[in-house]
Parts: structure tokens; sequence; C-alpha cells
């Protein structure tokens, strides 16, 4: 089997995830993992598919001929995942105002201290108290073992202060 990392984007209408199931379906091609969602008024997504080594150029093919119903389709060849060995799991969670330059300031913190981004999941939501717009994240990371926990805790709450937003780091 081989594994296919699909990205689609194309203008949000009904039957999008059926059209493209449905072809990958028509390649003995099996759906393992998704996130989709409609993002300023495009249906986009990336999601995993095996499909038989045989079958992989054909469905390579039909997902770009996907095109000319309005759905764009990259596949790339998936990689076996290497080992997490010495590393560690973290979830890191942060509300709080919204404003330019919160993901920048702590992703860049992060790769500073080799700690990778695995899963990020970000929106908008409306204050419980208030009209105003709240920037909310959560992040799935994998740090190195011998990564220093409390400065990393320090660090993040050092620019929390600067950012105005409340993050909770989960060991």
């Amino acid at each position: 089997m081989t594994s296919l990392v699909l990205t689609v984007i194309g203008p949000d209408k009904p039957g999008l995830v059926e059209l493209l199931s449905q072809t990958v379906a028509q390649h003995d091609g099996n759906w393992l993992q998704s996130g989709m969602s409609r993002l300023a008024g495009k249906f986009a997504g990336i999601l995993t598919v095996q499909v038989p080594a045989e079958q992989s150029a054909a469905l390579i093919d039909a997902l770009s001929a996907l095109e000319s119903q309005g759905l764009k389709v990259i596949a790339e060849q998936g990689e076996e995942p290497e080992a997490a060995a010495n590393q560690q799991a973290l979830t890191l969670e942060l509300i709080g105002h919204d404003k330019p330059g919160i993901v920048r300031e702590i992703s860049q913190l992060l790769a500073q201290r080799h700690i990778n981004v695995e899963r990020l999941a970000t929106e908008l939501v409306s204050g419980s108290m208030s009209a105003e717009e709240l920037f909310k994240a959560q992040a799935d990371l994998q740090a190195p073992t011998d990564a220093d926990l409390d400065e990393l805790q320090e660090a993040l709450e050092a620019i929390a202060s600067d950012l105005m937003v409340d993050i909770s780091f989960k060991r």
C-alpha cells in the first residue's frame, strides 16, 4: 500500500467530500485521517489515504481531474513516520484578545527549542462577557525529552503577558 497526503481546496458547496471520497474508493483507496473546514467561503482540507501501489498514479490523475469540477487537489506521497524516540508529547492551549502576531510569537519560541508542532487548531470565538472576538488555539507538540520544561513554561508565560493572552501548557 502507498500512503498519499492530499491537500484540497475549492468553493464551498454540498457534495465535495462525497466527490473526493468516491474518487478515492474507485481506486481501492482507504480514507485514513482528515481535517476539513469552511474557511473564508472556501472548502479546505488535508487528508491521508492508502491505495494499492499499482493504483497510486491513476488515483493521482483522477484527483487532478477534479479541478474541472472546482476542487483543486495536491497529492504527495507520504513517508513512514519516524519513531518518537527521545520525544515527549505536550499540549498547548491559548486564549486571548485577537491581534496579529500570536501564532508567530508562539511558533518562534517553539522552533528555537526544537519543539515540533504536530497539530494546530485555531479559531476566533465571541467573548462570553462581551462581543469582542477572542483568538483560541490548541496545539499538540513533540518536544525532546531533555527539553527544560520549566524554562519553556516561563518563556510561554512571558509571551502570554506580552500578548495579553492566557496560555496553559500540559505535560
